[in-house]
């Protein structure tokens, strides 16, 4: 009976935390929905101990490797991230301070789904120390900038890329369509579909990351165009900023162009494991565009984001088109090239005047 509470607990936190992926779990098979919750809920409790804002990067780094050492250890005690926790401040943290509860989810679990799920979410905690250690977290009235695009790409790893590799390690767990050969394909492609959607996410909250003191925006990358993390939201600095955040486009975008083969190598067959995987794609393309013409993408006034219609647009055509390799591109290449439009509007009219 306990296992079957926790099960309920952890339906019931999931949209509480993230009503995006609640939205697009139950495109999984039932086989899959379960697992795939229950490893999402350890990936939040440990970017939850690492975005404590109260918590030196010392704490940080015990309370992640006691959260890993649990994955694997049946007799591991918890209780100090509970005690952390003990006073939560939102969801995120609620989640955390019941860290017990999702870890017995994740023991009821299969023992194959847990082998799966746990060299990832291990090799993420690693990852966020890393990242705590190097980053403390932000003083007030400090900013704190990522210094080089290296360590972009590495923090976008830890917290994504591992992501990208759990989902393929349940994936070919839970399907025998993938064969060894398209099994390595989407392996070699996994870290780049996890590295689309974060980069995507990291552009269209510049401007909220700022707010809080933190610039995900190198700033090796902000002085190839003389500037300073700082004054990326600094209206004066408008031109060269642009030109900063295309650069992060372009190279999301780029990202996104390999998650789509990563979408591709997928077997036919297994239907909701494609639209699972195409519809935050798309999302992430149609993010993307508008990012790159908003005139308001750096106010901090402003939210970069695809409306209900759209996201239910988007979720429709994707059940359409995710059973043909065909349709799954030319839909891609559909929302990139109305991208393309956009910018020879932009051109020709100036950034006022996007029809």
């Amino acid at each position: 009976m306990n296992q079957w509470r926790e099960q309920d607990y952890c339906h019931d936190m999931l949209p509480l935390v993230s009503r995006t992926f609640a939205a697009c779990i139950g495109l999984l098979p039932p086989r899959l929905e379960f697992p795939v919750l229950v490893a999402y809920l350890l990936c939040r409790i440990a970017d939850t101990i690492e975005d404590s804002p109260t918590h030196d990067a010392t704490v940080k780094a015990t309370l992640l490797a006691l959260w890993r050492q649990a994955l694997a250890d049946d007799q591991t005690d918890i209780t100090a991230i509970a005690t952390t926790f003990a006073s939560p401040q939102d969801d995120d943290q609620r989640l955390a301070a019941t860290a017990d509860r999702v870890l017995t989810a994740f023991r009821s679990l299969d023992p194959g789904d847990q082998a799966a799920i746990r060299p990832w979410v291990g090799e993420m905690c690693e990852g966020m120390a890393w990242f705590s250690s190097a980053y403390p977290a932000a003083r007030p009235g400090v900013l704190q900038a990522l210094e080089s695009e290296a360590d972009l790409d590495r923090y976008c790893y830890y917290v994504a890329g591992t992501v990208g590799h759990l989902l393929t390690a349940l994936f070919a767990r839970h399907s025998h369509r993938i064969t060894p050969a398209r099994h390595r394909a989407l392996r070699h492609l996994a870290t780049s579909f996890g590295l689309g959607l974060q980069l995507t996410n990291i552009i269209k909250d510049v401007a909220d990351d700022h707010q809080r003191g933190w610039c995900f925006v190198p700033s090796g990358l902000c002085q190839r165009w003389g500037l300073a993390p700082a004054e990326l939201l600094d209206p004066a600095a408008a031109p060269a900023a642009r030109q900063v955040m295309q650069r992060l486009i372009a190279t999301a975008e780029g990202h996104l162009r390999r998650a789509l083969r990563y979408c591709r190598h997928l077997p036919h067959s297994q239907l909701r494991i494609r639209l699972f995987c195409l519809t935050p794609l798309y999302f992430a393309i149609r993010t993307l565009r508008l990012a790159e013409h908003d005139p308001r993408l750096l106010d901090p006034g402003h939210k970069v984001k695809i409306t209900r219609r759209e996201v239910r647009r988007t979720i429709l055509i994707s059940w359409l088109v995710a059973p043909s390799n065909r349709l799954v591109t030319l839909y891609f290449r559909h929302l990139a090239h109305r991208r393309r439009g956009l910018r020879h509007a932009t051109t020709v009219n100036g950034p006022g005047h996007i029809s």
